[in-house]
């Protein structure tokens, strides 16, 4: 399950995308446009400028500007940095330690198919694609 940090993470990504402007949005201005509180957003905004997804300027005149273009940024690149992981079990998750069970399991063939088809699904939508196809 993807977590609200995840959910507001992208619905701020998508907010970023649909201004589309050269200059900074502040973020108060996304908060109260998202619905999401201020002091939230201020938890998810330096995990995704740390990673380079957006550009930060402090002061006057600052604010939050995606730092590619909508259409280089996928769903996948701003949910795996703010969820612990997107795998659907836990033999398959990032760091895992080996399953002993993994050469008897019937299912395991099942869980890689699914995680790659979300994970497929999650690096073929971009944020272009989720702001309703801006340019």
């Amino acid at each position: 399950m993807i977590s609200t940090r995840g959910r507001y993470a992208l619905r701020v990504m998508i907010d970023l995308a649909a201004v589309g402007h050269d200059g900074y949005t502040p973020m108060k201005d996304v908060a109260a446009r998202q619905g999401i509180s201020l002091k939230y957003l201020e938890q998810i905004l330096p995990i995704l400028s740390k990673n380079n997804l957006v550009e930060a300027v402090h002061g006057k005149g600052g604010g939050y500007k995606l730092a590619k273009d909508p259409s280089e940024i996928t769903a996948g690149d701003v949910l795996r940095l703010t969820e612990k992981g997107l795998a659907p079990v836990a033999c398959l998750a990032e760091g895992s330690e080996k399953c002993e069970r993994a050469h008897l399991c019937d299912t395991i063939g099942f869980w890689k198919g699914f995680n790659e088809a979300i994970n497929s699904y999650l690096d073929g939508t971009t944020l272009q694609d989720l702001a309703g196809g801006i340019k």
